[in-house]
């Protein structure tokens, strides 16, 4: 269906804000006052809170603070530290082995008793091996060996440091309760049949809000807030009018709104500007029927206008990125290989392929920033005599788009509009375009043994010149192989109370957990 949402979008606005007006229990001031309850903005609501299967931003923030880590990383402005959360004691023996000790005094609700080291055994072997999308996490693996009660030694099959902080602070590394996981059948997915953390999930009304309370069984480092909640809320200009109208303390913003935001910020305000690992691409599925010919997909990456797109949808607050490792960083890619846009040259080869008159369609999400991409794609594509029709895509039906398990649909998506949250090591953001994640993450089918044996090859290697020169080769792989416009990596935009310190990690997510106040 061609794209038509900006009918009443100004009525939609309107009514959003005034809608979550409405939800504020309080004034700002009164808030400052009482200072017992946290609100957030969700773009989206969760699906799946066992760890195995956790897919968005909710679906990994609740269990930050219903389940514990090991350890856990600080916020990205401050590059990312490491300290020790449920682990006492935590540390390498040697370059294939992390002895912990848990803290004395975890617990499980739901009268499951202490967090042992046998439940960190459960978790992380689980999911290693496993179908879940976080096994790359522990690909590196072998066992978890129990010492007692609450004491262990996580053996890998090779050295691999970047372990540390993709495996154990998140995702994956979240500690579920073996005896309760096993009574609920070996996995879940709304309801947590047992946790241990700062807060508890208290309530769901789905699509509208979660509520989280304090654990009165925590004895860990006490939360600044007693309740947390949290307000979904898809569109970012209605956010903001919720914001401005005191409907919730905390969220992110669309770029569109920096220029309103930095001139004329809310009474009581704080602006968050910052760069962020979160990167957009557009995949071009090469399995579909009218993108088979390398021709056609070159031609749709000749076309492609970055420059258009980071001014109109980024407010050129950002560059074009050359892959998917983060610019600025030492193994970033210097340059797209078609780095400068070529109109004739896309119709060229189009005609060489002997296409004319094509039509593809453009999913992607909703967002206000989604959809001024997606326009502009369009806009850019059609000059090259490609018509795109753009479909909107609510977030749950838009990740079952190149899903396997949702039936054979995956096999003919022709463009999708994607941004994932990125890592700290490179691995993390390369991971998703092996071979074995096509139906999965890997929408573009792209399928190459050399990238494959490249990744394998970057898990190990201990020189960052070396790695550099894997991780650049692999980006070249993907944009040789016509399935990928890489497009940027979003800057972070955020708006808070001007009372409150907020933690925010490396994928952009905020830790609630771990905010304070000022």
């Amino acid at each position: 269906m061609p794209l038509n949402w900006r009918t009443d979008r100004r009525s939609l606005l309107k009514a959003g804000g005034a809608m979550l007006a409405g939800l504020a229990p309080a004034s700002r001031i009164a808030w400052a006052a009482d200072g017992d309850t946290l609100r957030l903005r969700a773009v989206a609501d969760f699906q799946v809170l066992d760890p195995k299967g956790i897919i968005g931003e909710l679906d990994d923030i609740i269990p930050r603070c219903t389940q514990v880590t090991l350890v856990r990383l600080g916020d990205m402005r401050d590059d990312n530290p490491s300290f020790n959360w449920g682990a006492e004691k935590i540390d390498w023996v040697d370059p294939q082995k992390i002895a912990f000790t848990l803290r004395e005094g975890l617990k499980w609700n739901n009268g499951f008793g202490p967090v042992t080291a046998e439940d960190v055994k459960y978790s992380f072997e689980r999911i290693a091996g496993s179908d879940s999308a976080w096994a790359y996490q522990f690909e590196k693996l072998d066992h978890v060996e129990v010492t007692d009660a609450r004491s262990g030694i996580i053996h890998l099959k090779q050295p691999f440091k970047p372990f540390w902080y993709i495996a154990l602070p998140y995702y994956g590394g979240h500690i579920v309760c073996k005896a309760a996981v096993e009574k609920a059948g070996g996995s879940y997915t709304t309801e947590i049949p047992a946790q241990c953390g700062p807060f508890l999930l208290d309530k769901w009304e789905q699509n509208q809000k979660v509520t989280l309370v304090a654990n009165p069984d925590w004895n860990g480092p006490k939360p600044a807030f007693s309740k947390i909640e949290y307000f979904i809320v898809t569109d970012d200009q209605a956010a903001l009018l919720a914001y401005e109208a005191d409907s919730f303390d905390y969220t992110r913003a669309a770029m569109s709104s920096a220029k309103q935001l930095k001139t004329s910020l809310p009474k009581g305000a704080a602006l968050i500007e910052a760069q962020s690992t979160r990167y957009v691409w557009l995949t071009i599925n090469m399995n579909a029927e009218r993108l088979k010919d390398l021709r056609v997909r070159q031609a749709i990456q000749y076309a492609y206008d970055g420059e258009a797109v980071v001014q109109g949808s980024y407010d050129g607050l950002v560059g074009r990125s050359a892959g998917v490792v983060q610019p600025g960083t030492k193994f970033a890619r210097e340059k797209n290989h078609i780095a400068t846009r070529d109109v004739e040259k896309a119709k060229a080869l189009l005609a060489e392929a002997g296409v004319s008159n094509l039509t593809l369609n453009l999913f992607c999400l909703t967002d206000s920033t989604s959809q001024s991409t997606a326009q502009i794609i369009q806009a850019s594509l059609a000059e090259a005599g490609i018509t795109v029709d753009i479909q909107p895509t609510e977030d749950a039906a838009y990740w079952a788009l190149g899903d396997k398990t949702a039936g054979d649909s995956y096999k003919s998506i022709e463009l999708v509009l994607m941004n994932f949250a990125g890592g700290i090591d490179p691995t993390e953001n390369l991971v998703w375009f092996r071979p074995d994640q096509i139906g999965v993450y890997n929408w573009s089918f792209f399928d190459s043994k050399e990238f494959e044996d490249l990744y394998q090859q970057a898990l190990t290697e201990q020189d960052d010149d070396k790695r550099k020169a894997i991780f650049n080769k692999m980006e070249d792989l993907m944009e040789d192989s016509g399935g990928f416009i890489f497009i940027c990596f979003e800057p972070l935009l955020v708006v808070h109370d001007d009372n409150i310190k907020p933690v925010i990690l490396a994928d952009g997510h905020p830790n609630p957990a771990m905010f304070t106040k000022v």
